[in-house]
């Protein structure tokens, strides 16, 4: 009997192994298998919340210092995701000014839906405080944000009762936040009421819990939810990083008491040490199917070798309650690289284009600026399919709004080139491609003028010092460039023609731009750039892309 069940046990694993293995080769289809892959929206997509309206999810992430503001995606199944737009999409929305410091900015919003309106409440971190904006349409275009007098701390959210009332609920993290704590760990989660007509709290703030246990840091993120008549209170604990957890309460009245379940923490990878194929697990939302199903998204890092090269990501796992309790993936108790799909249709989106041709007259929703642009820099030309960008005198060792637009790195494994025509009228002029965690640390392959010579190098700034890689003549009008990435490798590439490109220097350190030595709550970026470096120009200057194409690599990308 005991070798039976050893030989089941076995065959299971096996089992379980292949459908890993074909799954993630792409030798499956996933509507097929019943399987899904996280994370769900790949790269720098942090601090997901998610609500329900009908069969459509709508999730909205943090943005920081990039703007647009809150990218905001639309599911039908909870897998599949399509960015829709932006929450703060207007300068006059998103005040990211200049000397706004790398990881400050937007923080950790919450998305509601009531009574035909989507809330979208956030902390906007050296530029303003924490506000909430309002649309009839899930895509926007949203309000201007009306901040909130008197709103300590971070990562407020919104919570609607049976009544209509509208509660917020936020964290004050700190020993310098009034009331002063009163032991090393003690954050503090309030409630109090708002009144969304005029952005004031009214009545009394109530301060329900400091986390479950007094020595459980960075009580923050902090949901409301009312199921089966209990009032359940959830948040996120232990930081960010790899003691990330997520904990829960329940109370039989809004404002508490709230009491912690005994089998707090609910979900942590904490105690798989730091090894494991996805690690930081925390700031949960979840959601109710039109089913009855539960699902939590929350944010994690797929690291390599111990090194966050993406940022946080964005992943999904369910949710069963054992009375009242809610269980995280019930019989395995952690989020799962491949797990099986929602009980909801399966509705696929199309993926975005993989080259960006500039033949339409906006931006793809792909693109983002480093700060506010509150000048228009850039001219789409969609008939001559190209987009043109100025030479301005910022550049991306400060702390300004350069001329870069660049996009967020997915991928492990990735590539992405273009084409660009530049006629550099001084030495201090360059333009070309960026590849950045933040200003303190990037590289930059750019296309200069040296002794009359058109020349191509290659820089890298780690932990604030520049230091020149490579440079060679390459004399052509039209220069292709290619950065590729392998882990925790970069390679950096030119060339007169997309199918003859050298390599510029040896291969690179990647991890100067993973958030352990950046130390940064954001993912890389990857982008178009140009700049005189500081020097006023006679006369506009521009450098010209006819396309920028970004892709996922599945072999080997030294080639």
């Amino acid at each position: 009997m005991i070798r039976k069940i050893g030989w089941i046990g076995t065959k299971t694993i096996i089992i379980a192994l292949i459908i890993i293995v074909f799954f993630a080769s792409g030798l499956i289809d996933a509507q097929e298998a019943g399987y899904f892959k996280n994370p769900i929206i790949p790269g720098f997509n942090p601090d997901p919340s998610i609500c329900r309206v009908g069969e459509d999810y709508y999730l909205v992430t943090s943005s920081f210092e990039w703007f647009p503001g809150l990218p905001i995606y639309h599911s039908k199944d909870l897998v599949n995701w399509e960015q829709i737009g932006y929450v703060l999409n207007r300068p006059s929305q998103l005040q990211l000014k200049e000397g706004l410091p790398h990881s400050s900015g937007l923080w950790a919003p919450t998305i509601r839906y009531h009574n035909g309106i989507f809330y979208v409440i956030n902390t906007a971190t050296g530029a303003g405080g924490n506000f909430y904006v309002t649309s009839e349409k899930p895509e926007g275009p949203y309000s201007e944000p009306v901040f909130i007098e008197n709103a300590p701390g971070i990562d407020p959210s919104l919570f609607f009762d049976d009544d209509s009332r509208c509660w917020y609920c936020g964290s004050i993290n700190g020993s310098k936040k009034i009331p002063p704590r009163k032991y090393p760990a003690e954050d503090r989660i309030y409630i109090q009421e708002l009144d969304l007509q005029t952005g004031r709290f009214k009545g009394e703030r109530h301060i329900v819990t400091s986390g479950y246990a007094i020595n459980s840091p960075y009580a923050e993120a902090p949901h409301i939810y009312k199921i089966k008549g209990k009032y359940y209170l959830l948040i996120a604990e232990g930081g960010t990083w790899e003691d990330h957890a997520v904990t829960m309460f329940t109370a039989d009245s809004v404002t508490g008491p709230y009491t912690p379940f005994i089998s707090n923490p609910l979900l942590t990878h904490r105690y798989l040490g730091n090894n494991i194929d996805i690690t930081t697990i925390g700031h949960a939302d979840i959601v109710q199917t039109q089913y009855g199903d539960w699902y939590a998204v929350m944010l994690g890092v797929r690291p390599v070798e111990g090194y966050n090269m993406l940022g946080r990501e964005t992943f999904l796992t369910n949710i069963v309650f054992q009375g009242d309790v809610p269980i995280f993936n019930p019989g395995k108790g952690r989020v799962l690289a491949i797990d099986k799909k929602p009980n909801l249709p399966w509705t696929p989106v199309a993926k975005p284009n993989e080259r960006d041709d500039f033949d339409k007259p906006e931006l793809s929703l792909c693109w983002n600026f480093l700060r506010t642009p509150f000048t228009k820099w850039y001219t789409i030309e969609a008939e001559k399919s190209r987009i043109r960008i100025e030479v301005r005198t910022e550049n991306i060792e400060g702390l300004g709004n350069p001329s870069l637009i660049a996009r967020r790195v997915q991928h492990h494994k990735f590539e992405a080139l273009c084409k660009m025509v530049f006629n550099p009228s001084i030495s201090n002029e360059e333009a070309g491609m960026v590849i950045m965690q933040n200003n303190k640390f990037n590289y930059r392959l750019v296309k200069v003028i040296k002794e009359g010579k058109n020349i191509v190098q290659l820089f890298k700034t780690e932990n604030d010092r520049g230091l020149l890689i490579a440079e060679k003549e390459i004399n052509s009008t039209n220069i292709y460039f290619k950065i590729s990435g392998d882990k925790l490798i970069y390679r950096f590439w030119a060339g007169t023609s997309e199918y003859e490109l050298k390599q510029l220097g040896n291969d690179q350190d990647a991890t100067i731009c993973s958030s352990n030595k950046a130390d940064s709550f954001i993912g890389p970026f990857i982008g178009m750039y140009c700049s005189s470096n500081g020097q006023l120009l006679r006369k506009k200057e521009y450098a010209l892309f006819d396309w920028f194409e970004y892709k996922e690599i599945t072999g080997n990308t030294n080639k």
